[in-house]
């Protein structure tokens, strides 16, 4: 059993140590409480539940404390893909929600199983999901001042190995902040987020870059013909040097490889792997 999850970049991590720390030690718990829960359930499950707890944190920009757009609102996107049965599901600028990665986790068993906007919302309202607003005072003090560079950078992921071998990613992130509404990011696309019974990726940076070299999904299908998951990833990164790519991934192998790597060293992350924890 694998585990690794990451809480996206932040660029001010070489100078704001107690933010480093901060956002260190929520992943230390984290991991340590999604790897529990892997013992007994599976990794979809597992990577569902983690990602919700990342979501909870304000320290990470998913969920409570997401990057409020150029017209003030917040719009949350989240996809999960199970390995096993390949199943990919999310939603895209879902408004008023708390976790919308258990949106994605309901929409797993629909025929239509990526929705975006309105319609993932009145989806969201119909399963239950009640309104919550996921803005905390220090993202409004962001706001209003206009600032284009934020202590929660990036997206929050997990990627799960469980007892059977069987691999899930799911991903979740609160966008760029002042962003176009209506933006897309690479969180609920298979750029960002992708499993098969090979490997599973999950990614953070910028979406349009991870976007353009289709990231997750170009490093597992190149798991699947046969390349080891360090050497995909690196491969992979490499190509977004030409447009110099800002992007991050963790990634499991079904062979038991867990892996993570940056094209820029501010990527925060955690894995656990039986007693061993390591954080970035």
């Amino acid at each position: 059993m694998k585990l690794i999850i990451h809480g996206g970049f932040f660029s001010e991590s070489q100078t704001n140590q107690e933010i480093k720390k901060a956002k260190q030690g929520a992943l230390t718990e984290i991991v340590k409480y999604g790897y529990k829960y892997l013992q007994s359930h599976s990794a979809m499950e597992t990577a569902v539940y983690t990602v919700g707890l990342l979501e909870d944190n304000e320290l990470f920009n998913a969920g409570t404390g997401s990057q409020i757009q150029s017209d003030g609102k917040i719009r949350l996107s989240a996809a999960l893909m199970d390995g096993k049965s390949l199943r990919f599901s999310g939603v895209i600028n879902v408004e008023e929600v708390k976790n919308p990665i258990l949106i994605a986790e309901k929409l797993l068993s629909f025929d239509d199983r990526v929705l975006s906007g309105k319609g993932a919302q009145e989806f969201a309202r119909e399963n239950g999901f009640g309104y919550y607003n996921p803005e905390t005072p220090m993202r409004r003090k962001e706001y209003d001042k206009k600032l284009s560079d934020s202590i929660r950078l990036g997206t929050v992921g997990c990627v799960a190995r469980d007892i059977f071998g069987n691999l899930a990613a799911a991903t979740s992130t609160g966008g760029k902040g002042f962003e176009i509404p209506g933006r897309v990011s690479d969180s609920a696309t298979t750029a960002g987020n992708y499993a098969n019974s090979f490997a599973g990726v999950s990614c953070t940076g910028v979406g349009e870059d991870i976007v353009s070299g289709a990231l997750a999904s170009t490093i597992v299908t190149r798991v699947t013909d046969g390349m080891p998951l360090a050497l995909a990833t690196e491969k992979t990164l490499n190509e977004l040097k030409p447009i110099n790519g800002f992007a991050g991934i963790i990634g499991i192998s079904a062979a038991g490889e867990i892996y993570h790597a940056d094209t820029h060293p501010y990527m925060v992350w955690a894995l656990c792997d039986g007693d061993v924890e390591v954080f970035g």
